[in-house]
C-alpha cells in the first residue's frame, strides 16, 4: 500500500511486481498465469526457494526457464508459450490472456532458442483436447485462486434520513423499534387511525408503512428471527402478534412497577426483564413456567436488571442498574448462570458482525466494540459509531429501550435528537376530560420521573413515589395545590405504592430496607422512623387497609403469580388467603363500606377487572370489564367503581351491591393515552367529591429528532475510522 512495497504470493509474482513497480497490469497477470500452468506441468514453481527473498531474487535475475527440460513429454508449444508468458520484460510476454490460450492450442507455435525442442511429443500422448483442458484448468486455478487471496473491498458505508409520516407519527420520545434481522423490515410505535398508540411496520422496498392489526396499545416491540411475528408488550403482558396482523396471543403477565421488553433467543423461548428491582427471566417457546435466570445483586448496591438481548448462543446481554452508579453491561451464562461485568453502559445490542453496540452513560454517544460471544467478553475498546442520540431517560415510561436497532447484516437504525422535552405534569382532570395543572410550574423534566401516587383522604395532600435515574425510588408528600413537597424516605433503593391510612396520619408503602420487599408505615409528616408492618417469606408487592382499619389485604408472590391474603393485625396471626391461584391478581382495591374487593386477574387470559366479596373467599367472583382492564379504584360515594380499559379509557362503573355486586351502567369518561400508567398500584386518584382526578400528564416533544439509517456500518470499524 506504499510506494516499493511488493505485495502478492513470491512464487507467482512477475519481476515488476517484485520490485514494487506501481506499473502492473493484465501481462503481470499472464505472468502469473504461466508460473501456475508451469507448476502444474511441471510440479513446483519455475523459480523455487527456501525464503521470499530467494525466490523473489531467482524472479527478477534468474535465467529463463523451460517445462520440456523438466519433462520432455511436454509439447514444444505448451514450453513455448509458458516461457513467453515468463518473460521478464512484460513486453516480451502475450499482448493478452487469448493470445496466450490460442498459443496452448496451437501444435505449431513455437518461440525463442528452444522452439525445436521436444517437436515430436506433440504426437504422444499430448492433445488439442488436453491441450485445452490443461488451458481451461489453469485459468481456472487462477481466477479461483486469485478470488480467494484478493482482499474483498470494501463496501460503501451509507446513511439516509427516514420519513415517518405526520399522521403515523413516531413516539417523540420512546425508543420503540426494532429491525429484523435481515435488515428489511423496521417496525416501530406509532400512532393509529383512532389516535391510539399501535405497531407499524415499514418495508425499506414500500414507501409507506402499514398498520399492525392486533397491536392496540403497544409497546417495545422484537421481531421473531424469522421476520414472521413481532412480539411486544401491553400493560402488564407480553404477547406475540403475525407481523401481517391478526389475534395476539398472551405469553406472560408481570407483576412489579415494569415488565416486559421481550427479546426471541434463537431456540425459540424469550427472556425479558421481569420488572424495575428484578432480575431476567426465560420463558420456553412452548410456554409454561418462566425461569429466573438472574438475582439482582442488592448487597452490592444494585437495583435492577434491564434492556436485555439474547446472544446466538441463547445467553444473554443485560444492563445493571444502582443508586449512586454508573449504569453497566453485564452478561450471562445461561447454563452456568455465571455472571460477568464488561463495561459502563447501557441498551446493549448484539451484532453477528463481532461486535457488541451500546450506548453510553449519557445514553447520547452510540459505541460498539469487539465481543467474544463464544467467551462473552469485550476483545478490544468500544469505538464510537454515532453521537447525538435522542436520550431516552433511564426511568421513563415503562423503562425504554434505547434509541437505535441493528440488523444481523449490517443495518443500523438510530434516533438523533437534542433535548427530549420528556415532562411529566401532576394534574387534575374532570370527568369530562378537561385538564389543568395543579401547581403552574411543578413537572419533571426527563429523570426523574414519579413512580407511583396516592391522594390523602381530605384531598390536601398526595404521596408520590419518584424514582431516580439510578433506579432509587424515594416517597414524597406534596402540599396541595401550592405547598411544599418534603421527602418522607430515606432508607433502602425501593420505597413505592404508598397507601394512606384512614385518618390521613400515616403511609403504609413497599420498602426493601431490609433486604426484601415488605410492607412499612410511617407518619406522612415525616417524624419518627419508619416501623415494619408485615414480613413475608415471600415478597409482598401492594398492600391497603380496609377504611375503619381492622383488614390489611396485600398482595405477594413471583413474577409467574401473585396472590391476595387479608389479615387483621391486632387479632390474626395467619392470613385468610383470598385469591390463591396459578394467575397474576393484582391492583387490589377495597370499597369504602369494606364489603368488596376489587383487583385485576389474567384467569381469563388479558388483564380483567374482578370484585368479590369481603372478606368471604372463593364466592360472589364478578367480572367488570369485557375487553380489558386495569387500574380499579372506588369513588368515595360508594357507589362508583373507575377503571382504565383495554383501549386506554377511563371507566366509570355505576353498581348495585344488594344483595350482589351488580353492574348497572358503564360510561367511558374519556381517553388516558397522554396519563401514565403503572403495574403495581393504579397511577391516579379520585378526589373526595369524586368529581375530578388526580393524573401524571406526558407531554412528550421531542426537539429536531430524526431517523437515521446506515448501511455496513462496520466497515468503518474496520478502518479504525469513527463516526
Amino acid at each position: 500500500t506504499e510506494t516499493g512495497l511488493s505485495l502478492g504470493t513470491p512464487y507467482y509474482m512477475s519481476p515488476e511486481q517484485a520490485t514494487g513497480d506501481q506499473a502492473v497490469g493484465a501481462s503481470t497477470d499472464t505472468y502469473a498465469l504461466g508460473s501456475v500452468l508451469y507448476e502444474m506441468l511441471v510440479g513446483e514453481p519455475p523459480y523455487p526457494g527456501t525464503t521470499a527473498q530467494a525466490v523473489l531474487g531467482r524472479i527478477i535475475a534468474g535465467k529463463p526457464v523451460s517445462a520440456t527440460e523438466q519433462r520432455p513429454s511436454i509439447p514444444a508449444n505448451v514450453d513455448a508459450a509458458v516461457r513467453k508468458a515468463l518473460e521478464k520484460l512484460p513486453a516480451d510476454r502475450f499482448a493478452s490472456a487469448q493470445d496466450f490460450v490460442t498459443a496452448l492450442g496451437d501444435e505449431h507455435f513455437r518461440y525463442g532458442e528452444l522452439a525445436t525442442v521436444g517437436a515430436s511429443a506433440a504426437s504422444g500422448p499430448w492433445n488439442r483436447l488436453t491441450m485445452a483442458m490443461t488451458t481451461l484448468a489453469a485459468l481456472f486455478a487462477v481466477a479461483f485462486g486469485w478470488s480467494l487471496l484478493r482482499p474483498e473491498p470494501p463496501r460503501p458505508v451509507t446513511r439516509v434520513s427516514v420519513h415517518i409520516p405526520e399522521d403515523q407519527f413516531f413516539d417523540p420520545v420512546r425508543g420503540d423499534f426494532d429491525l429484523s434481522a435481515d435488515g428489511l423490515l423496521l417496525v416501530y410505535r406509532g400512532v393509529g387511525d383512532a389516535g391510539q398508540w399501535q405497531l407499524w411496520a415499514r418495508s425499506w422496498d414500500a414507501l409507506d408503512a402499514t398498520p399492525i392489526r392486533g397491536t392496540d396499545g403497544a409497546s417495545r416491540p422484537a421481531i421473531s428471527p424469522d421476520a414472521q411475528e413481532v412480539a411486544f408488550t401491553v400493560g402488564s403482558s407480553i404477547r406475540v402478534v403475525p407481523l401481517q396482523g391478526g389475534v395476539s396471543r398472551t405469553l406472560t403477565d408481570l407483576a412489579g412497577l415494569t415488565g416486559g421488553l421481550p427479546r426471541w433467543s434463537p431456540d425459540g423461548a424469550w427472556i425479558y426483564f421481569r420488572d424495575a428491582s428484578g432480575g431476567l427471566s426465560r420463558l420456553p417457546s412452548g410456554g409454561g413456567m418462566a425461569e429466573v435466570i438472574t438475582e439482582v445483586d442488592t448487597a452490592a448496591g444494585d437495583a435492577a436488571h434491564l434492556y436485555v438481548d439474547v446472544l446466538p448462543g441463547n445467553d444473554a446481554v443485560y444492563t445493571v442498574r444502582g443508586p449512586g452508579k454508573d449504569p453497566r453491561i453485564q452478561t450471562v451464562d445461561i447454563e452456568t448462570g455465571e455472571i460477568k461485568d464488561l463495561t459502563t453502559g447501557r441498551y446493549p445490542r448484539y451484532s453477528n458482525t463481532g461486535y457488541l453496540l451500546f450506548q453510553d452513560a449519557t445514553e447520547t454517544t452510540l459505541l460498539a466494540a469487539p465481543f467474544d460471544v463464544e467467551r462473552l467478553e469485550l476483545t478490544g475498546a468500544p469505538l464510537p459509531l454515532a453521537d447525538e442520540l435522542l436520550p431516552v431517560g433511564a426511568s421513563q415510561v415503562g423503562l425504554n429501550p434505547g434509541n437505535f436497532a441493528v440488523s444481523q447484516t449490517g443495518r443500523l437504525v438510530y434516533r438523533i435528537g437534542g433535548s427530549t422535552g420528556f415532562v411529566v405534569s401532576p394534574v387534575w382532570v374532570e370527568r369530562d376530560g378537561l385538564a389543568r395543572d395543579i401547581h403552574s410550574g411543578w413537572s419533571v423534566l426527563g429523570d426523574p420521573i414519579f413512580s407511583s401516587l396516592a391522594l390523602s383522604p381530605d384531598g390536601t395532600r398526595l404521596a408520590l413515589s419518584v424514582l431516580d435515574s439510578d433506579g432509587r425510588a424515594d416517597l414524597w408528600v406534596k402540599q396541595l395545590d401550592t405547598g411544599p413537597m418534603p421527602r418522607l424516605t430515606f432508607e433502602g433503593t425501593q420505597n413505592l405504592r404508598a397507601t394512606w391510612s384512614p385518618d390521613g396520619q400515616s403511609l403504609t408503602f413497599v420498602s426493601n430496607r431490609a433486604g426484601e420487599n415488605d410492607l412499612w408505615t410511617k407518619r406522612a409528616d415525616g417524624s419518627g422512623t419508619a416501623d415494619l408492618v408485615l414480613d413475608r417469606e415471600a415478597q409482598i408487592w401492594e398492600g391497603v387497609y380496609s377504611s375503619d382499619g381492622t383488614w390489611l389485604v396485600f398482595r405477594e408472590g413471583g413474577t409467574s403469580a401473585a396472590d391476595i391474603y387479608a389479615i387483621r393485625p391486632a387479632l390474626d396471626s395467619v392470613p385468610v388467603p383470598l385469591e390463591v391461584t396459578d394467575f397474576q391478581e393484582r391492583y387490589i382495591a377495597l370499597s369504602p363500606n369494606g364489603r368488596w374487593l376489587a383487583y385485576v386477574s389474567n384467569r381469563s387470559g388479558p388483564d380483567e377487572v374482578y370484585v368479590r366479596p369481603f372478606p368471604e373467599a372463593g364466592s360472589g367472583l364478578v367480572q367488570v370489564s369485557t375487553n380489558g382492564g386495569f387500574e380499579p379504584v372506588w369513588a368515595h360515594n360508594g357507589r362508583e367503581l373507575f377503571y382504565r380499559n383495554g383501549a386506554n379509557e377511563l371507566v366509570a362503573v355505576q353498581f348495585m351491591e344488594d344483595p350482589t355486586f351488580t353492574t348497572v351502567r358503564e360510561e367511558i369518561l374519556f381517553p388516558m393515552d397522554e396519563y401514565l400508567t403503572s403495574n403495581g398500584r393504579p397511577m391516579y386518584d379520585v378526589s373526595p367529591d369524586d368529581q375530578r382526578f388526580v393524573m401524571l400528564r406526558i407531554d412528550a416533544e421531542a426537539e429536531d429528532t430524526e431517523l437515521i439509517l446506515v448501511d455496513n456500518w462496520a466497515e468503518e470499524l474496520r478502518e479504525g475510522v469513527p463516526n
